[in-house]
């Protein structure tokens, strides 16, 4: 992010993009930025995500950093130390409808956060809670990956197995990125099923 001047306060970074685009890459590089700068750092993670580790934030590029496992958005508001300067979140779409009033609060309260995640689901539709945090949000950075069909810069999260669950939970062979011409919703979809319009 390449701010020449910071707004007074607190504030909120959105990293948003499909799988596979380095959003926690992104997210990892910010608080690790901000802890060499020995800024007080705190990170969370929601409980549901447990695939590579329950107390790291790990990118698919296997970079990681120690978290906190939470339940919901109020769990997390009430774990925020008074003293600490950087809130760092990841997985922003797996929390509850309460995270974007909760990072309006920590920002209020001077708070650096930076929430990563998905902004769209396996149907290429918003991924609540992460387009009311866009709209609030100071500093927005889309992340895109790479197409694994055609190689075009890819926004899209192509799920690979058939199933109408909106929380999914896999990686490589469950999920894929693609661009807009090879994204195929109606892939992921159960026999029978089509995708809402």
């Amino acid at each position: 992010m390449d701010v020449t001047r910071q707004p007074d306060g607190g504030w909120i970074e959105v990293v948003v993009g499909s799988m596979f685009s380095g959003k926690s890459e992104e997210l990892i590089r910010r608080l690790r930025r901000a802890q060499i700068a020995r800024q007080r750092v705190q990170i969370f993670k929601p409980a549901i995500d447990v695939r590579f580790a329950s107390d790291h934030i790990v990118s698919h590029s296997e970079m990681r950093i120690p978290s906190e496992q939470v339940e919901t958005a109020r769990e997390l508001l009430e774990k925020v130390h008074p003293k600490t300067e950087v809130v760092g979140i990841d997985e922003g779409q797996f929390f509850d409808a309460e995270l974007p009033a909760v990072c309006n609060r920590l920002a209020d309260l001077g708070k650096r956060v930076i929430v990563a995640g998905l902004d769209q689901d396996y149907l290429g539709k918003p991924f609540e809670p992460m387009p009311q945090l866009l709209a609030i949000a100071e500093y927005i950075t889309k992340t895109l990956a790479i197409c694994m069909v055609c190689g075009a810069p890819a926004n899209h999260t192509q799920r690979l197995v058939a199933s109408g669950d909106r929380v999914l939970l896999g990686a490589t062979g469950t999920y894929e990125a693609r661009c807009r011409r090879c994204f195929d919703p109606s892939l992921a979809q159960p026999a029978g099923d089509s995708p809402t319009p």
